[in-house]
C-alpha cells in the first residue's frame, strides 16, 4: 500500500487526510494509523513554528505529539487490521490420513 500524499499533494488535501484519518484508534486501523502518521508529517512541514489557520492553532510540537502517539500506538498492535474476527487461522492436518 502506498501513501495517498505526496510532493504534489495541497494543504486541503493533506488536511483532510489527516482528519479522516484521525479516528485510527476508535477504528483499530492499522492502515489509518500509518496515513494518520504520513499526514502528521505533512503538516508539520506545511506548518510554521506556531501558527493558526481557519480559526484553529497548531504547533509543530502538537503535530509531532500526535504523531508519536500513533507510532506508538503502531508498536502496540501489530496486528490489528479493523476488525479482530478477520482473523486467519490455519488448521492442523498432520494426521488427517491416519
Amino acid at each position: 500500500m502506498s501513501s495517498t500524499l505526496s510532493s504534489t499533494s495541497t494543504y486541503a488535501e493533506v488536511q483532510a487526510s489527516y482528519r479522516d484519518n484521525a479516528s485510527y484508534r476508535e477504528d483499530s486501523s492499522r492502515t489509518k494509523a500509518l496515513a494518520f502518521v504520513t499526514a502528521c508529517i505533512f503538516l508539520a512541514e506545511l506548518t510554521p513554528m506556531s501558527g493558526a489557520r481557519d480559526g484553529q492553532s497548531t504547533t509543530r510540537e502538537s503535530l509531532m505529539a500526535q504523531q508519536r502517539k500513533a507510532e506508538d500506538w503502531l508498536t502496540a498492535n501489530p496486528g490489528s487490521s479493523g476488525s479482530s474476527s478477520l482473523r486467519v487461522r490455519f488448521g492442523d492436518f498432520q494426521r488427517s490420513r491416519d
